[in-house]
This record gives structure tokens, sequence and C-alpha cells, in this order.
């Protein structure tokens, strides 16, 4: 049985005519009778009473024929589904990112992926580039936005590709300042300062705190644990200052941005999928994006970091 068999069958009981149901198939009356006839002998019977000039249903073709139109029906429902997701009118992408991309290349890429494909569901999952890694290599997310200056990608199981590299930076409240008018601090002035530090599941603590110890410093941390937006929060009512990227300086209102020096600190982000697993269109649509914005953001990283 084939939906071809299917089609002229229902043909057939519509117009109660082989002739005229073959010429809306586009067919020849013998071939029509044909697909009938092998229809009915892969059934084991009749579906149709042949009297001259009287083309009517058996029994079996009474029974077949609401089950053919609904065989028909999903098929149509099928290719309108592929359609969609071809179309991306439908579709889903996991993506993963860090807390400090959420905030800031993360919030522009979903704006824009909205407005484009409204039909696609997204979904989002937060955490240390370890635990995104973790969940890449487990088919938990389709992509992953990941701090690969902290940790290397296995280069076996996982595609990398690099998108930018941005600076850290210092950031105080414009209200309630902790740090003079300067343009740039170092290390060992920076950690007698009132510091909010972040959960050491941030890829960026791991990376603040390695710094001060290679530099034999200890920061006078005055807030530890917090999440991204309650650290900014905190900044911005004076509570202390925090080490951010200068994405997400750039993104905060209330609050003012200074260049580190000696070091300087920075990390380099990247996105990554798996290499066995082939990405859906609406993922590799989420892929494109992500590549193209992260390029507009690196361009506007570039302008505030002139700036300090």
């Amino acid at each position: 049985m084939n939906l071809e068999q299917l089609r002229g069958f229902i043909a057939i009981a519509e117009v109660g005519h082989f002739t005229h149901a073959a010429e809306i198939l586009h067919l020849s009356q013998p071939s029509l009778s044909r697909q009938i006839s092998t229809l009915e002998q892969e059934l084991g019977s009749e579906l149709f009473h042949r009297a001259r000039g009287n083309i009517s249903l058996t029994s079996a073709g009474q029974a077949l024929l609401p089950r053919a139109r609904r065989m028909l029906a999903d098929e149509e429902t099928i290719r309108s589904e592929m359609a969609d997701l071809a179309g991306l009118r439908r579709g889903r992408v996991r993506l993963g990112a860090p807390p400090t991309l959420c905030v800031s290349l993360v919030a522009e890429v979903l704006d824009i992926f909205r407005d484009k494909y409204p039909g696609v569901q997204l979904q989002i999952s937060e955490g240390g580039s370890h635990r995104l890694l973790e969940q890449l290599g487990g088919g938990e997310l389709d992509l992953a936005l990941i701090v690969t200056s902290e940790h290397a990608v296995n280069e076996t199981h996982l595609q990398n590709l690099p998108l930018f590299e941005e600076e850290l930076v210092v950031i105080d409240s414009l209200d309630h300042p902790h740090l003079p008018k300067a343009t740039e601090l170092d290390l060992r002035s920076l950690a007698p300062i009132d510091q909010l530090a972040f959960s050491h599941s941030y890829d960026l603590r791991a990376s603040i705190s390695q710094a001060y110890k290679t530099a034999g410093l200890s920061p006078n941390i005055v807030v530890e644990g917090g999440e991204m937006d309650a650290v900014l929060r905190f900044v911005h009512r004076g509570l202390g200052v925090a080490v951010v990227p200068a994405t997400v300086a750039l993104e905060t209102p209330g609050v003012r941005a200074i260049a580190l020096r000696d070091p300087q600190l920075s990390r380099t982000i990247g996105l990554a999928h798996r290499r066995d697993v082939s990405l859906t269109r609406a993922a590799l649509a989420m892929h494109a994006l992500v590549e193209e914005t992260a390029k507009t953001l690196t361009t506007r990283h570039e302008q505030i970091t002139e700036l300090l």
C-alpha cells in the first residue's frame, strides 16, 4: 500500500467514476485501474462494486475510506511540519552560557533571534564553562558559549570557534565611589579596596583568584558568593567594587569602568558544539547569529577600552 494508491482510491470514491477520477489526478484510466487492482490484491478485498455506469464502495471500501483520508491528512501535516522546520518557523535551540555572557552577548542574541524566528523554542542553560562542557558532551545542549582561556576543549569530541577576547575591568559606583577618578589601577592598589566576589562556580572568580595568587596578594572581599545580577546591584549601591568583563561594564548603568593594568587580565570566549552531532537548521541559524553579534560586540568592547 502506498499514498498514491490511497489518493486514487479516495478520488474514485468521491466522484464515483474511474475515468473522471483519472482526469482529476492527471493519470490515464488504465494506470489508475492498475493502482486500485494492486491495492485490492494487497488488502485481500474488493473496494468497489463495478457495475456499468455505477461505481460504489463495498463494505471494505467504506471501512477504508475514513482511514485513507486520515493517512493523507497525516501526510500533509508531516510535510507542513517539515516545511516549518526547514523555514525555521519551528524547532528548538538549547544554548548554554556563563552568567557574565547572559547579561551581554546572549541577551542581545536572543532579542534578535526571537524577532527573526518567533516559532523556534529557546532553552537557556546558565552556568560555568566546566558544567556547560559536560552538558554539551552529554547531549543536553546544542551550543555552548565557553571561556576557552580557562578550559581546554577536547578537540576529539567538540568543535570550538573562538569568538573574541575581552578585557577584565574594575567597576565602581558613580554615586558612591570607592576609587579615585583614575583611568587605571594595578592589582596591588586594588587589593585593599572593598570588593564583591562572585560565586566559586564562575570562571571569572577563578581567573581573578589566580591573578591575586600569582601576584602574592589577598583581596579585601566584603561580600562573597554573589551571582552576576546581585553583584552589579551591590556595586551600584556602593557596597564595593568588582572585576567584570568589559562587555558587562558596557551594559551596566550607574557604574564607571576603570582599566586594570599590571597585570592586564582578559579572557577568550568560544562557541562550542559536538563534532559527532549535526546541528539542526535552527541551531545553525543561532550559531551564525552568535558569531555575527560577537563581531559587533567586539567592536563596542574595543571602543570602551579605548576610553579607559
